[in-house]
């Protein structure tokens, strides 16, 4: 149940505070990991004595009354659950052959409160996306410096009186994140200890004020996929780790 749990447990987190009202009834994004968990495990195969290839491409077929629910959250949903199943194929030793791609889907056939799971394996470049979580919005890391504050210069402005006006900055060179603290008057912390600059791991929590900064590394699909036999080895004969998060993908 470890893993069970530590998949979990994740988008429970996620879905305090502001989603919980939206799931009093019907399907649970909870319910929605467990699938994809016992999908990825349903599926994977062992191509080779030290590779699993598991699937990475999902849709995610439920009622239209669920379907209208869990749209309502938009990305912010679907970079969860994109991050639980990069998690997941981590813990488990599996590979994919790209990127992951998770579509929810409307299936009037579902009654409220079912989902089923529709999988196939996808050869596709990967596409690194670093994202900022504040507050259950998604900012997308799109420039080398990304300053965060209250004040209306900031790139981020966070409505916190507990924070400076430039109160922190974000720094990305394409591969690596560090934080910064730009002399704020309260300070930062990164995981719970008080931090001037530090490298950024995918999952590290920045704090400001009241104010959590989650930051991620989703390995997503690019647009150039295109589908593979699930059980097929890669045509490429060899694999390329990327230290983001501990994921593996092929060298596409």
């Amino acid at each position: 149940m470890g893993i069970l749990d530590n998949f979990e447990k994740g988008l429970e987190r996620a879905v305090n505070g502001a989603f919980a009202k939206t799931f009093r009834s019907g399907l649970q994004p909870v319910e929605i990991t467990s699938a994809l968990r016992r999908e990825l495990d349903t599926k994977a195969a062992v191509v080779a004595r030290d590779r699993i290839l598991a699937p990475n491409r999902f849709t995610v077929r439920m009622s239209h009354t669920d379907y209208a629910r869990m749209s309502a959250l938009g990305v912010t949903l679907i970079d969860e659950l994109t991050a639980l199943v990069q998690k997941h194929g981590t813990e488990q030793g599996y590979q994919f052959t790209g990127g992951i791609d998770i579509t929810l889907q409307d299936d009037r056939s579902l009654s409220e409160g079912m989902v089923q799971i529709d999988s196939s394996s996808v050869k596709s470049t990967v596409a690194w996306t670093p994202i900022l979580d504040i507050n259950g919005t998604r900012y997308p890391l799109v420039k080398a410096r990304t300053v965060i504050g209250r004040g209306s210069d900031a790139d981020i402005t966070v409505d916190d009186t507990g924070t400076s006006r430039r109160h922190v900055e974000i720094l990305w060179d394409g591969s690596r994140a560090q934080v910064r603290d730009l002399g704020s008057t309260n300070g930062s912390q990164l995981n719970g200890s008080p931090v001037s600059q530090a490298i950024l791991e995918p999952d590290s929590v920045v704090t400001i004020g009241r104010t959590r900064i989650v930051f991620r590394v989703l390995a997503q699909a690019a647009d150039d996929s295109r589908e593979v036999p699930r059980a097929a080895p890669p045509a490429d004969p060899g694999t390329e780790r990327h230290d983001m998060g501990g994921f593996w993908g092929p060298n596409a």
